[in-house]
């Protein structure tokens, strides 16, 4: 069937939340996707972050369908070894480079990010009603999910207004402002602050060093807990296996989910201090699926993969390359090239963003307009450096087309 003849199905059937799909896809093999109309792209969003390495990696479909034939679901009253092992795992790469993983760290598997970030809320939360400290912070522009409790941490009006009321004592602070910080903490009542080393969504702008610092720091003054939202920065993603490691912090919960099943649906609330472990007791937190043993099965493999294929230097290298080839284009209508690793943003003079993701796309790439003037390119770990420079080479032409349309 065509593309066109599967959109109509999809309109028939699928509940328009995410409006027409650009295409039907139907099959991938490492950067690359064909659509059923034959045609095929380099995928530079990596389903958003999500496929690190690549697509149909044979280690990961071999985890997949290995575990699938022993055993699929088993349901919380169980554990499964793929899960204790995942578990392990995490363990082993949030700790600090170098460092030895904190007996304090635990593990919580869930299904998505935006539940990652549920169950931290919910830390915080209870963390607040039992030390009197009502308010919670984060920060302006940043994203942490869709449901209710996660939208209620997401400064986007436009998200939020259509839902509200959401959760009270929730307050956001100018991102990357030290001076806004510390006054927020002043009062002594802040319970926790919610932060992303790079503020994808919101067009890719990364904290600094010291800005973390200090958001630790505060912390550890005030009792308050500091959560580093890792669910589009871990994973490699920014040349580290956190995105905060740059930083040589440790926060007291992370979550993490998009490249930590490389495609399959799976996300982890982590806590890593003494404080936020002790938090959720028995009965407070659950879900059906987290930890499901085939999620479990293909997340080891992405890990195992990263850690033994060198390709945390190789996004951090390729990532920095790029963005220097990049900003050496000298095009008139870029006016930034900014990320970390293999997260970049391209901030272009006008909000034709999506004009160019469309142009991209007659060319053979897929790109993301993260806001109406920015690119985001957030391709698979394993992507070489010539298949970038394919895509440096045509970007001013994309520009051109889109700015005369």
């Amino acid at each position: 069937m065509s593309n066109q003849a599967w959109k109509d199905r999809y309109a028939d059937s699928m509940l328009g939340i995410f409006g027409t799909p650009q295409l039907v896809l139907k099959s991938g093999s490492g950067v690359w996707v064909q659509d059923e109309d034959g045609n095929q792209y380099m995928d530079l969003l990596g389903g958003i972050a999500v496929n690190a390495l690549g697509h149909a990696h044979p280690k990961v479909a071999r985890a997949v369908a290995e575990q699938a034939s022993k055993l699929i679901h088993v349901s919380n009253f169980f554990a499964t070894p793929p899960a204790i092992e995942l578990g392990e795992f995490i363990r082993k790469i949030t700790a600090l480079p170098g460092a030895k993983r904190s007996p304090s760290s635990k593990v919580f598997l869930a299904n998505s990010g935006t539940e990652a970030n549920e169950a931290a809320l919910k830390i915080v939360k209870e963390w607040a009603n039992r030390n009197s400290k009502p308010r919670i912070l984060a920060l302006e522009h940043g994203f942490h999910g869709r449901s209710l409790g996660a939208l209620s941490i997401t400064h986007k009006v436009a998200y939020r207004d259509p839902f509200a009321p959401l959760l009270p004592n929730i307050e956001w602070i100018e991102t990357g402002n030290i001076a806004a910080l510390e006054a927020a903490f002043s009062a002594g009542d802040v319970a926790g602050i919610f932060v992303e080393p790079v503020q994808g969504e919101a067009g890719v702008l990364p904290l600094s060093k010291q800005y973390l610092q200090k958001v630790r720091e505060l912390c550890d003054q005030t009792g308050a807990l500091m959560v580093v939202d890792e669910v589009q920065t871990g994973i490699g993603r920014t040349g580290d296996w956190m995105g905060h490691h740059f930083a040589g912090i440790t926060p007291d919960v992370i979550t993490l989910a998009k490249g930590l099943g490389g495609g399959m649906p799976i996300g982890a609330t982590v806590t890593m201090t003494e404080n936020a472990t002790g938090v959720l007791k028995p009965g407070q937190h659950g879900t059906t699926f987290g930890g499901n043993p085939v999620a479990a099965a293909a997340a080891l493999a992405v890990l195992g993969e990263i850690e033994s294929g060198a390709l945390l230097n190789h996004a951090k290298n390729l990532g920095e390359s790029w963005r220097q080839d990049l900003k050496a284009l000298d095009n008139p209508h870029i006016l930034d090239v900014r990320g970390r690793g293999l997260l970049i943003g391209i901030e272009l003079d006008g909000n034709f963003a999506q004009g160019v993701v469309t142009e991209a796309l007659r060319a053979g790439f897929i790109v993301n307009a993260a806001t109406p003037h920015t690119l985001r390119l957030a391709p698979p770990l394993i992507i070489e450096a010539q298949q970038a420079a394919a895509f440096t080479n045509v970007l001013p032409e994309l520009i051109q087309k889109a700015t005369r349309s």
